[in-house]
């Protein structure tokens, strides 16, 4: 998956996109993140980058700042990077309104807030669905808990 190259300190962003992707556009996406990665900078220095395409949605990049920080020059070129991918897979990785979670078979939806919260009072979706926590701060707890039960994740307040 993703380097272990990186502290697990590491920081970390992950965009969401509202669908999922083919596996081409997955695999283009993952390689011209990681060559987004292997050239990002800030004040001219060089970051220990890394980047990841998960699940066929979610865009991973992380910055081991230990070496370097990313600094908000450096922040603004990757949400650009991102933009241009929006823009050319037709797709929105900004949507913070969109949740993703796991059924029982393993299948990852993305639906908007609302059609989450009803198929919560529905019961298709209960306290023990797996969710996809896209707020994890750094690469331990994207390694440990980009993946929890509904109960223990912010998405629990919003059903």
């Amino acid at each position: 998956m993703i380097t272990d190259t990186l502290s697990p300190q590491s920081r970390v962003w992950i965009y969401q996109c509202n669908r999922p992707l083919n596996e081409e556009q997955s695999q283009e996406i993952e390689k011209m993140a990681n060559d987004f990665a292997r050239r990002w900078v800030s004040h001219n220095q060089q970051l220990h980058a890394a980047a990841t395409f998960l699940h066929h949605r979610f865009l991973v990049l992380m910055v081991d700042e230990s070496r370097a920080g990313a600094s908000g020059c450096s922040i603004d070129s990757s949400v650009a990077f991102v933009k241009q991918l929006q823009a050319q897979y037709g797709v929105d990785f900004f949507d913070r309104m969109s949740f993703s979670y796991q059924d029982e078979s393993g299948t990852v939806h993305t639906v908007p807030r609302a059609v989450f919260a009803e198929a919560y009072q529905a019961g298709q979706i209960t306290d023990n669905t797996l969710v996809f926590d896209t707020l994890v701060k750094n690469k331990a707890e994207l390694d440990q808990a980009l993946l929890k039960p509904l109960k223990d994740s912010w998405h629990a307040r919003m059903v």
